[in-house]
């Protein structure tokens, strides 16, 4: 960053003289180099929206995860968070409900015409359900990792499956199986003004403190 700085002030000074003058002069670096700066400058404006004070890309992404009946049931709710806290991930919404079918029907709407589909419903309706919005560094396959495989028999150990579900159909947990996937689930249970933007202190860059 110090460096890009210095570069920076380098060039305009040149530039500010005649212009044939910075020409030649410039000439002599690198099209490399001189090439990079301009990217570098132009990946700014682009990316803002997506960068966070830490300057990790695509910090900012976010993912929807649920507790499911069986895991509310069995008040594993306080593990599943503290482990997506330990993470490093930040929550910026959370709710407790019980689920409609009608919303169970728009987010299960891939898997409407399954067989299974019926089970999945009375499952999903049996008691609350935990639902969360966590944000950080590619936290959509990050958390899937951490999550586990939809069959436990195949889960690894250390993941929320692999440590707490019992059967394929009573797995624990939710989460959103790509970008695209996140932003529908999140829309989909989540108002606007449900969510939260708050900086954690670990994300402030150390020009900040």
């Amino acid at each position: 960053m110090l460096q890009r700085r210095i570069f920076g002030r380098f060039l305009r000074q040149f530039y500010s003289v005649r212009p044939e003058t910075s020409k030649s002069l410039v000439s002599g670096f690198p099209t490399a180099l001189l090439d990079g700066h301009r990217a570098v400058g132009q990946r700014g404006k682009s990316t803002a929206v997506l960068s966070d004070p830490s300057g990790l890309p695509h910090a900012r992404e976010r993912t929807l995860i649920a507790v499911k009946p069986d895991g509310v049931q069995r008040r594993l709710i306080g593990q599943i968070i503290q482990r997506f806290e330990q993470r490093g991930f930040k929550l910026v919404g959370m709710k407790m409900l019980q689920v409609s079918e009608d919303l169970l029907s728009q987010h299960y709407s891939e898997l409407r015409a399954k067989p299974f589909y019926p089970s999945l419903l009375y499952y999903m309706t049996s008691g609350p359900v935990v639902v969360m919005v966590w944000e950080g560094h590619n936290v959509v396959q990050t958390s899937r990792t951490m999550v586990g495989t939809t069959n436990p028999t195949e889960a690894q150990p250390g993941t929320v499956r692999g440590d707490f579900s019992t059967h394929v159909s009573r797995n624990v947990v939710h989460a959103s199986d790509s970008l695209e996937g996140a932003k529908r689930e999140i829309q989909l249970w989540f108002q606007g003004q449900e969510l939260l933007n708050w900086d954690c202190c670990d994300q402030k860059s150390i020009s900040e403190v």
